[in-house]
């Protein structure tokens, strides 16, 4: 389980990655995050032409559920893959 620095100190690798991940790791690290800050997700789906809105939000609502904690490993876990 990784504790609360762990994730922090996550958050701030993830800020310096030396390739871009694509944009489905993209959407997948910000959907963790946000489960393991916010939990489910608490907003309407953005409607119109925002596209990049709606990917981010069908992306967090697809973890609606899933623990905080959980989300949290999830996303060190990632990271550090990322990171090599």
């Amino acid at each position: 389980m990784a504790t609360q620095q762990e994730f922090e100190s996550a958050v701030e690798q993830s800020k310096t990655l030396t390739e871009r991940p694509s944009n489905d790791i993209l959407l997948q690290l910000y959907s963790l995050y946000k489960q393991a800050t916010e939990g489910d997700v608490n907003t309407d789906r953005p409607g119109g032409f925002d596209f990049k809105a709606i990917a981010k939000w069908d992306a967090w609502a697809k973890l609606r559920g899933k623990d905080q904690e959980e989300a949290r490993d999830e996303y060190v876990a990632l990271v550090h893959r990322l990171k090599g």
